[in-house]
């Protein structure tokens, strides 16, 4: 920025949250320049649509479809990249480093992936990756994290994470519908894509779970490595029952460090929906609300809760990057603070927990014919395999040699028993259908 008294931002994807941060950076730029003492200016926009209205006047910055002179501009210290996807957006970035540029990014699919050569590059070069909206839209979890909790041993993390989920599964519960029927209207209410899969697979959650371990653990992993489980199958009954049970039913991302007696560590990192007691702060989060609850040795538990998504909360947070990359520029120095939190040295492959090992409480759904016997057949292979009963539930009752839904709370136990013993039960002639099987969280 020599020669001028300002910090130049370049903006490369011009779509809802790229229109926020327009919108952000002109509504609060007095206050901007009162907390950084110099003015933090937009100077290029890039997108391939350039004649579309956003509803902002822009005329007075430059605005077409060159991202590639934006990059090359003096007058761009730091490009925020809101194009989304993998291949062009990793290629935006990478360049970006090359040329000596700062870059924000809400791009958590492409970090979780490729976060490694990212940040590598950016270390090697001296500038900033800052990525907050990537994770929880405008809650500053990331930041909190690097900074707040950094005097902590993090023991666990668990996140509702995607509103599209929190927003399908709390209608779910409320109105007794089916998943089809509120998915259309999320989609209608702007809450769920054309296209819900990633959200709906929790693949959106395992991807921002995969930044949380490692700025938790300093776990180097990639979001495949985590097992993921999406909220297709549930029905109106497993809410029913969650109610009965006093529980409700949320998609969770769950991290946690495991030390052995020798200070040796695993982790164990899985996204599912999960029955969380109903008295829980977590299961007071509804609607498109995002929640991640921490759990730090020093601190203990944390809540940072707020929207996840939506134009300005995403916007708040892509601002608060440019403004903490700014104070870096005007001083000339960049890496105050590891963007991960750990060192890049320090981030390692840690072994992962396999989900046999986990122990905890189960819920069961089985579709059995109902006739006598029948539950006293699951009762004897979940005995044999160590398996207790601690509640039992039966929904309706079937005309004729119908199928019911039967519905069991396990006691503790370990998950590979718990598979075993429903690769038995699902083979028995009793027995019309897969079994369900949602894990039970506690102590949140």
């Amino acid at each position: 920025m020599k020669g001028r008294n300002f910090v130049g931002v370049g903006l490369v994807g011009f779509g809802t949250i790229g229109t926020g941060v327009v919108k952000v950076l002109e509504r609060n730029a007095d206050v901007i320049e009162q907390r950084l003492g110099f003015p933090l200016r937009l100077v290029r926009i890039a997108d391939l649509d350039t004649t579309s209205d956003r509803g902002v006047d822009v005329s007075k910055i430059r605005f077409d479809d060159d991202s590639a002179g934006l990059i090359a501009d003096d007058s761009v210290d730091i490009v925020v990249e809101l194009v989304g996807g993998y291949d062009f957006a990793r290629k935006l970035i990478l360049d970006s480093i090359g040329a000596g540029k700062h870059v924000v990014t809400a791009n958590k699919a492409l970090l979780a992936l490729y976060g490694r050569e990212i940040f590598g590059a950016a270390a090697k070069q001296g500038v900033e990756v800052a990525f907050e909206a990537s994770v929880g839209g405008g809650i500053p979890i990331l930041r909190s994290l690097r900074e707040g909790l950094n005097a902590n041993r993090i023991e666990s993390v668990h996140g509702i994470m995607n509103g599209t989920t929190n927003y399908v599964l709390t209608e779910m519960e409320k109105t007794g519908e089916d998943l089809d029927v509120v998915v259309k209207r999320a989609q209608d209410l702007g809450y769920a894509e054309a296209d819900p899969t990633l959200d709906i697979e929790g693949v959106d959650a395992a991807h921002k779970l995969t930044l949380l371990a490692a700025m938790a653990f300093g776990a180097e992993l990639t979001y495949d490595e985590i097992p993921t489980e999406g909220i297709t199958g549930l029905t109106p009954v497993d809410f029913e029952a969650a109610e009965e049970f006093g529980h409700r039913i949320k998609l969770l991302g769950i991290a946690k460090s495991h030390l052995d007696a020798a200070g040796g560590e695993r982790i164990e990192v899985r996204v599912h929906p999960t029955l969380v007691p109903a008295g829980s702060l977590l299961a007071a989060v509804d609607g498109a609300m995002n929640a991640v609850a921490v759990t730090g040795d020093a601190v203990g538990p944390t809540l940072f809760y707020g929207a996840g998504a939506g134009e300005l909360p995403t916007a708040s947070a892509v601002v608060a990057d440019l403004i903490e990359i700014a104070r870096e520029v005007r001083r000339g120095s960049a890496g105050r603070v590891a963007p991960l939190s750990y060192l890049p040295t320090e981030l390692t492959a840690k072994p992962l927990v396999p989900l046999g090992e986990i122990s905890g409480r189960y819920y069961l759904r089985f579709t059995a014919v109902d006739r006598p016997g029948v539950l006293a057949h699951i009762a004897s292979v979940l005995g044999e395999n160590e398996i207790g009963i601690e509640s039992v539930l039966q929904k309706g009752r079937a005309q004729s040699a119908g199928s019911v839904p039967v519905l069991i709370l396990t006691h503790p136990a370990r998950e590979a028993a718990i598979r075993s013993a429903l690769e038995i039960i699902d083979a028995l002639d009793d027995v019309t259908a897969p079994t369900r099987l949602i894990r039970i969280e506690e102590g949140l």
